[in-house]
């Protein structure tokens, strides 16, 4: 948790804006559009089932509407944060680079616009990996949600947490050009860190309207946990020099 809110400090650090800005205003832009597409097809649905009702039961409007609402919005946490994620995927990375440079006080050289371009591929073929790992067991565990009444429901918040550590972490890794693989057998390493990151991230995906934020949050978040955790196990000499790594959020915790 406590990365999770070192991310929430820095993304409105001097020199990290501009880098927050992008995924931000994709997050943004995505969402309000599939909530648009998806509320009309809430209102088209009550209206359906209001057909089936008999006059004195009309009333249930008032209930369905806001229940389909709520539906909707946790229902956007999950599927909308995998679609925007994968669009955003190179800006996040440049914002883990950036985050990456601030912590540890090295100098990365900066990335020209034709390198960054020419990394693009390389970057959205990575997010296929997360999506051919993640899609098999989300089925299996997905079926059990809906036959598990108690086991399933904590299951799949376990699983979803679970991606959603990955998904940000990955990003410091490739970065670095660490593969997959590697990376989550590391992150295994450290369970109760990565776990207690993703259930953070897990929550606050469910809150409405602060979940618009939550992308860039989350990665400069993970990237702070690379370098204080992580980047040593693959290089010692990334590890970070420990008072430029801290914030002012440390004076609270």
């Amino acid at each position: 948790m406590y990365y999770f809110f070192r991310g929430l400090t820095l993304i409105h650090t001097k020199g990290l804006k501009r880098f927050v800005l992008v995924p931000l205003s994709i997050n943004l832009l995505l969402f309000s559009f599939a909530f648009y597409v998806l509320l009309q097809q809430v209102s088209a649905m009550v209206s359906a089932v209001q057909q089936y009702l008999p006059g004195w039961l009309h009333w249930l409007e008032y209930l369905l509407i806001p229940l389909g609402v709520m539906t909707l919005v946790i229902g956007l946490a999950y599927s909308f944060t995998m679609v925007a994620n994968f669009i955003a995927a190179p800006f996040n990375g440049l914002l883990s680079e950036k985050v990456e440079a601030h912590l540890s006080g090295r100098v990365i050289p900066a990335t020209t616009m034709a390198a960054f371009v020419k990394d693009i591929p390389r970057m959205l073929g990575r997010e296929w990996q997360k999506l051919l790992y993640a899609l098999p067991r989300a089925i299996i565990l997905f079926v059990l949600f809906l036959f598990l009444p108690l086991v399933g429901p904590v299951l799949w918040f376990l699983f979803t947490s679970w991606l959603l550590a990955i998904q940000y972490a990955d990003y410091p890794y490739d970065n670095h050009k660490i593969d997959f693989r590697s990376m989550r057998q590391q992150l295994r390493s450290q369970p109760g860190t990565s776990f207690a990151f993703g259930v953070t991230v897990n929550i606050a995906c469910m809150i409405p309207l602060f979940n618009l934020f939550v992308m860039p949050i989350a990665v400069c978040g993970a990237t702070t946990m690379w370098v204080d955790k992580l980047a040593a196990q693959n290089d010692p000499a990334l590890k970070a020099p420990g008072a430029k790594a801290y914030n002012k959020l440390d004076k609270y915790c």
